[in-house]
């Protein structure tokens, strides 16, 4: 196996320990206190020299026993979807999408966010699931490094708000493609409940002659908040 074969068949997350997030020192972050009603509204684009754009809410729907609901919506001149997302607890994800607006059902839960975000924590997950979308098991590996606090300044207004760096594989078991490999940096903000900005970046190669493969970009996302509305007692 070459230098090039070796550094495809090798995980993200193997990699992933040598990356520095960047950011100032600080206190944990604490996790959100949901309220049915809470509302997130999002610029989103996505491509190169010609993005496809949109406008993403996320919108507290129910909190019961069985965890936080959320309805998320996209809506641009060429994206219209609607899902839900299930949340056991704060950040952990029973059912929900983490690519783009797939539904996957995780079992056992996603831990997307382990609250309190402490800076220098790092979790890894191999994380089984059924994506409905494809009708399918679509396994992924998971891996989160989270760094220091930095100031973000989006549409929304200036946040203080914790970096993370979120590496995952997607499409383990494709049996024409390797893996997708994601690299996302997201920034969480305790002001605004929620990440302010995402940063999303993913590739992927087709199975064949590794010496010739080309390399796929199928996610350049930037996803920035443009509002919020919390209801708090």
């Amino acid at each position: 196996m070459n230098r090039r074969s070796f550094l495809l068949a090798t995980s993200a997350t193997a990699v992933a320990g040598c990356v520095s997030v960047g950011g100032a020192p600080g206190a944990p972050a604490p996790a959100p206190r949901y309220a049915v009603g809470d509302r997130w509204v999002y610029s989103v684009a996505d491509g190169y020299r010609l993005p496809v754009v949109w406008e993403e809410t996320h919108e507290v729907v129910g909190i019961g026993a069985d965890g936080v609901t959320l309805r998320i919506t996209q809506q641009g001149p060429q994206v219209d979807t609607l899902r839900t997302e299930r949340l056991s607890a704060p950040g952990i994800v029973a059912t929900g999408a983490v690519f783009d607006s797939e539904t996957r059902v995780f079992s056992p839960p996603l831990r997307r966010y382990e609250f309190p975000l402490t800076p220098g924590a790092i979790w890894r997950q191999t994380a089984a699931n059924t994506n409905e979308t494809l009708r399918r098991d679509d396994p992924l590996l998971y891996y989160v490094k989270v760094g220091g606090w930095e100031t973000i300044v989006t549409p929304a207004g200036s946040f203080e708000a914790i970096a993370m760096r979120v590496f995952m594989q997607l499409n383990l078991d494709d049996p024409f493609r390797y893996p997708t490999q994601c690299d996302y940096r997201i920034w969480w903000s305790p002001a605004a409940g929620a990440t302010v900005r995402e940063l999303r970046y993913a590739t992927y190669r087709e199975k064949g002659d590794m010496q010739s493969a080309f390399e796929f970009r199928c996610q350049n996302t930037t996803m920035e908040l443009v509002s919020h509305q919390l209801h708090r007692p």
